[in-house]
């Protein structure tokens, strides 16, 4: 059960897992164009929910969706979609400050994105792509299921108990805490109450800092 913070809090971790849409970027706008136009594409207007998209994988939510079509062959539409958008993506309050203060070999991300999507829109944000990172592309499993936050810790040489994850979403929150991380949520793109499996909420990361220690930890620090 999350938190509620009524004074700051400091949390001392090995490493950092970040999600990118909703945590450190904003490209719902885009994200949402492009499935509403994908629906559109197959006949699907009246019976789409924008809101099943969120969190997860595209392959998984498009098997889901359309079973009787080839995933992958949807996947490569949606891609080619989102290359035509031309709107791109913006880097959420906080998030470039805390990446900074970070040290290059302690931080991650772990995203439900394909590469080639999560590359566009990172540098179409102005962040820089992270040593390594995980995607769509790189897991058998997507969120809610643990792979990838246990994934994401493994490229970073720590055990899922050493790391911090960064969610805005259910399914997110979901995967971290079955990886065996902690999970710290902000409320960019679900209401509070959606995310009270997280340890912690705060409303983005523009309260949260972090300081390398002597010991190499990372000391981060929740303030509301």
């Amino acid at each position: 059960m999350a938190r509620t913070l009524l004074a700051s809090v400091t949390v001392s971790v090995r490493g950092v897992l970040f999600d990118m849409d909703g945590v450190l970027i904003n490209s719902t706008d885009a994200d949402e164009r492009c499935w509403l136009r994908w629906a559109r594409f197959h006949g699907m207007d009246g019976t789409f929910s924008i809101q099943s998209t969120h969190g997860r994988r595209a392959v998984d939510t498009l098997r889901a969706l359309r079973p009787d079509l080839d995933p992958m062959i949807e996947l490569r539409r949606l891609e080619d979609f989102d290359a035509e958008d031309q709107s791109g993506a913006v880097i959420l309050p906080g998030a470039k400050p805390l990446i900074a203060s970070l040290p290059e070999n302690v931080w991650t991300i772990v995203t439900s994105a394909p590469e080639s999507l999560m590359r566009n829109r990172l540098m179409s944000a102005g962040i820089s792509m992270p040593q390594s990172f995980i995607s769509a592309d790189d897991v058998t499993n997507g969120k809610p299921h643990p792979e990838p936050y246990e994934m994401g810790a493994r490229v970073l040489g720590f055990k899922p108990s050493e790391c911090l994850v960064i969610e805005d979403a259910p399914a997110g929150i979901k995967a971290g805490k079955a990886a065996g991380c902690r999970v710290l949520a902000v409320l960019s793109s679900h209401s509070a109450v959606e995310l009270t499996d997280a340890d912690w909420i705060v409303p983005s990361l523009e309260h949260v800092t972090a300081a390398p220690s002597d010991d190499g930890t990372i000391r981060i620090r929740l303030d509301v």
